[in-house]
């Protein structure tokens, strides 16, 4: 049994209540669900090889088991992104908010821009562009630059327009005026909801990091809130258990901000989504409980600021802003060229290949299963690697076999 802290237990143990916490407690005798989110637009006439649909997420699967992934080269060629379950609510919320605009039903928007305020690793950023309209620009903001640098990574990887990576504080995006009629606030926490998928979180908890957080999460939603048009919505999300992160905060920000009121979303009971946990306070709220729901932990609250949306261009703050250029495209204007999977892996791995000899001379596009995964420069007797360094798989073991995560349709 994993040894949780003590300080952690007995307040999670009076939050939840003993069959509650009880359900959790067993959890950890338990394989965690693995999932994953599939691209609409790259994984088109594809499906899973073995799984079944996440209930609240129209492009997501669980797996029956946790394959290899970084040896799958689909997954380098952003065709699927390996999510937690619970993170993929994310999706429900949005299909809401679009029926709702299609149906004209009051408060609802269309967003033409949005912001993905603490965006790494990029799950819910890809999620976003996948789900917004094809017109709508997301920024994608990363404050840590190595953090950045994998969000640019995972976003140049699922291939959308309209998609641009930042590096900047959240007080950033309040000084440049920019404004957005959608923001997502993701916000850094005490991880409780990650303690049965990673142990480190569970020696990184502590009391004071719980006070730290929700004082920083205040900040972050201060800034977000600016920065959010008249009609628009924020999603507020952590990974943790605790009300002071969650409820508490929310009950925080209604008290601060006269325009702002809680949307409810539809959920059905058999998701076995928990409400809220804090005495006195009855907004809707949405919080995952492993043991309870199939995931690991979420609590979710979309918050709208009144007043009428009006769409209009997003203006750019040119002096403030750091965006981030990805190193190369996955798609070029090269020759496209279809490898067999021992030759993608040592692509991936940054190893110079030797082409066919019909191969055109210069840049050439390199694929699997048809879908690209970069570039080579082919000068005849081989062909020279320009896949980033920081994106190659460092591992030398190479399977005998794919495992093929997804398949094609018939």
């Amino acid at each position: 049994m994993t040894q949780l802290p003590a300080a952690f237990t007995e307040t999670t143990r009076q939050l939840m209540g003993e069959e509650r916490f009880g359900r959790y407690l067993q959890s950890f005798e338990e394989e965690p669900p693995v999932s994953i989110r599939m691209n609409p637009m790259k994984a088109v006439d594809m499906e899973v090889t073995d799984g079944e649909q996440v209930p609240w997420c129209r492009n997501g699967c669980y797996l029956k088991q946790r394959p290899n992934f970084t040896m799958d080269p689909l997954l380098h060629a952003g065709c699927y992104y390996v999510q937690e379950a619970a993170s993929m609510f994310l999706d429900e919320a949005l299909r809401q908010m679009h029926n709702a605009y299609v149906n004209h039903q009051p408060s609802a928007i269309r967003p033409l821009s949005a912001l993905d305020m603490c965006a790494a690793p990029g799950g819910k950023s890809t999620l976003l562009r996948a789900d917004l309209p094809e017109d709508c620009v997301l920024y994608s903001n990363e404050p840590i630059r190595n953090r950045a640098n994998i969000l640019l990574e995972n976003v140049t990887k699922w291939g959308y327009k309209n998609h641009i990576v930042t590096n900047n504080y959240p007080k950033d995006y309040r000084k440049s005026k920019m404004h957005f009629d959608l923001i997502l606030c993701d916000v850094p926490c005490s991880g409780e909801g990650m303690f049965r998928k990673d142990e480190a979180t569970i020696r990184e908890w502590s009391p004071q990091n719980v006070e730290k957080c929700w004082q920083l999460q205040r900040e972050i939603v201060d800034d977000a809130w600016t920065c959010l048009n008249g009609g628009g919505l924020l999603i507020y999300s952590t990974c943790t258990f605790n009300t002071k992160e969650n409820e508490e905060n929310i009950r925080y920000f209604l008290e601060r901000y006269d325009d702002m009121e809680v949307v409810p979303i539809d959920i059905l009971p058999e998701w076995n989504i928990t409400g809220s946990l804090l005495e006195g306070f009855h907004e809707p709220v949405y919080r995952f409980i492993p043991g309870i729901t199939r995931s690991e932990g979420l609590f979710l609250c979309v918050l709208r600021k009144k007043g009428n949306l009006s769409p209009r261009p997003l203006q750019r703050a040119k002096e403030l802003m750091k965006v981030l250029e990805p190193p190369f495209l996955l798609e070029g204007d090269g020759e496209r060229l279809n490898l067999p999977y021992h030759q993608a892996i040592a692509y991936l791995r940054g190893e110079a290949l030797v082409l066919p000899e019909d191969t055109p001379r210069g840049i050439v596009e390199v694929s699997f299963m048809g879908h690209p995964l970069g570039q080579m420069k082919n000068i005849g007797s081989r062909a020279n690697n320009l896949y980033p360094k920081e994106w190659r798989i460092r591992t030398t073991h190479i399977p005998n076999e794919y495992e093929a995560i997804l398949r094609h349709t018939e």
